[in-house]
């Protein structure tokens, strides 16, 4: 099963972003975690704003054993920053051990909890 797209969140303001200055991804530790827990069946509150824990909660059944049949992550790569007004969004590409490789958006903060958080195959 293809993962088109996990959680809501992305804001049409972030397909008007502007590349970001910096290069080197900030958001690698809280994507693997935010991953690898939705592999699990659960979505992490601590990272999570309300309105992405919600959608996220809305899916998890079907998502969590899409994820967990991809196996563990087995390496990431930051592709690119963008500044939107929101805040910064990253995309990664994340290699899982069966050989799936998605798409991953993270980002825009908002009380250190992230508002968005997106993937694609």
């Amino acid at each position: 099963m293809r993962i088109q797209t996990i959680f809501a969140g992305v804001a049409a303001a972030a397909l008007m972003a502007f590349p970001a200055m910096a290069q080197d991804g900030q958001y690698r530790e809280p994507l693997t975690r935010i991953i690898t827990e939705a592999a699990d069946g659960v979505c992490l509150e601590a990272l999570m704003a309300q309105s992405l824990l919600d959608a996220c909660n809305s899916q998890i059944q079907g998502m969590a054993p899409a994820l967990a049949a991809m196996g563990a992550i087995e390496e990431m790569t930051f592709m690119s920053a963008e500044d939107t007004p929101e805040g910064r969004l990253e995309t990664w590409a994340v290699k899982f051990a069966g050989g799936e490789i998605l798409t991953w958006v993270i980002g825009q903060p908002h009380d250190g909890k992230f508002t968005s958080v997106a993937v694609s195959g």
